[in-house]
Formats: structure tokens, C-alpha cells, sequence
């Protein structure tokens, strides 16, 4: 029998299978977060991503698998943006805030896939909510690391599930249409919103909150 990792046209098999794992995720992608959320197949997601049925099988034990797999490639690409954003701008909690709203904002307005995924109320599935659930948590936990030197005690924990759960909401509602708005004008109602819940939280001491 061939050996399946052999070298072939120049790419080893490791190569291969990575090559069409990513096929599948973008696949995925695609069905997942196309505007009607479609369902998602063995069969559908193979045809998308012009691949049979076996190489479904060498990545993924099942569709679960695959959906919660397209999720998390989502959920890192989107905190990495925050991330950087945040550490490459100012260091006052606006400027944090507007950081990493607009790079969440426009990596999502570059691939609206990505933000149905994440955010859209019309995609609804028992893996997507618990990982929504587990992503809530990361992203909560991100904002105590961000935020920790400008809030106190309880505060840093409150605010930050505040935060992710209202921009969320928020998302979820421009992606689905139900706020007709720019990126540009997302992101200044967005920080102005969560800016004036930091400035009751901050303690009286701290400066340079503008």
C-alpha cells in the first residue's frame, strides 16, 4: 500500500494533510457564516471544500469537531488583533478600549463570516453555544489582564464580563442589520458606552483616563 505521507508533486503528507484541513475549516467558514447561517454536512462541507469524504475523517472525528475547530481558529485571530492593537496603542483605558474595539470591529467587517460566527443570534448550535460561553470567559479574562492596573478589587471582574457581554450584543445586532451604522461609527458608539461605565468604576487617584 502507497504510503499516504510520502512526498507527492513536491509537498511531503504532513504538508497535504494541513493544506486540507485548512481547506475544510474555510469551508466551514463559508457555510457557517454565509447570511442564512446554512446547516453544515460531512457531505456539504467536502463538496465546498472540493475534497472527499476520507479526508473529512483524517482531520476530524465528526461535524462537532469541525465546528468547534472553525470557531476557535476565529476566536484567535480575532483576540490576536485585539491584542495587538491594545499593546501597540496609548496606555490610558480609552485608549485601550478603542484599540481593541476597532481592530475587533474591522477584522470582523473585513470577513462577516467571522462575525456570525462569533456574534450572530441567527446561527445557533449546542457546540457554538458552549464555546460562545468559553470564548466569553477568555475574552472577560483578556480585559482583567488589559485592565487590571486602572481597576480595584471586584470591579475589574464586573466590568469585564460587562464589557464582553454588551459588545457582544452589540456586534451581533450590526452584523445581523438590526443597527445600520459604519465600522467607524460602531466603534465610536461602542467605546463611548463602555468608556462611561470605566470612568465610574476608576478609583479617584488614577490620572490620564482621557
Amino acid at each position: 500500500m502507497p504510503d499516504p505521507m510520502r512526498p507527492y508533486g513536491g509537498e511531503n503528507g504532513a504538508d497535504r494533510v494541513k493544506r486540507r484541513r485548512a481547506a475544510l475549516v474555510d469551508a466551514a467558514l463559508d457555510i457557517m457564516g454565509s447570511p442564512d447561517g446554512g446547516a453544515i454536512s460531512v457531505r456539504g462541507v467536502c463538496r465546498q471544500a472540493g475534497l472527499t469524504a476520507r479526508y473529512f475523517y483524517e482531520s476530524f472525528t465528526d461535524v462537532d469537531d469541525l465546528v468547534g475547530t472553525t470557531y476557535d481558529v476565529v476566536v484567535l485571530d480575532i483576540a490576536e488583533s485585539a491584542q495587538a492593537a491594545v499593546a501597540a496603542g496609548g496606555s490610558s483605558p480609552k485608549d485601550q478600549i478603542r484599540s481593541a474595539v476597532g481592530a475587533i470591529v474591522r477584522r470582523i467587517d473585513s470577513d462577516r463570516r467571522r462575525g456570525r460566527i462569533l456574534f450572530s443570534q441567527t446561527l445557533l448550535s449546542g457546540r457554538l453555544a458552549s464555546k460562545r460561553m468559553d470564548a466569553a470567559m477568555m475574552f472577560a479574562a483578556l480585559t482583567v489582564q488589559t485592565s487590571g492596573t486602572h481597576f480595584e478589587g471586584a470591579a475589574v471582574q464586573g466590568a469585564a464580563h460587562f464589557y464582553v457581554g454588551g459588545l457582544g450584543q452589540v456586534l451581533s445586532a450590526w452584523i445581523d442589520g438590526r443597527i445600520d451604522c459604519s465600522d467607524d461609527e460602531l466603534v465610536d458608539l461602542c467605546v463611548t458606552m463602555m468608556y462611561g461605565a470605566v470612568v465610574e468604576l476608576l478609583p479617584q487617584n488614577v490620572t490620564g483616563v482621557e
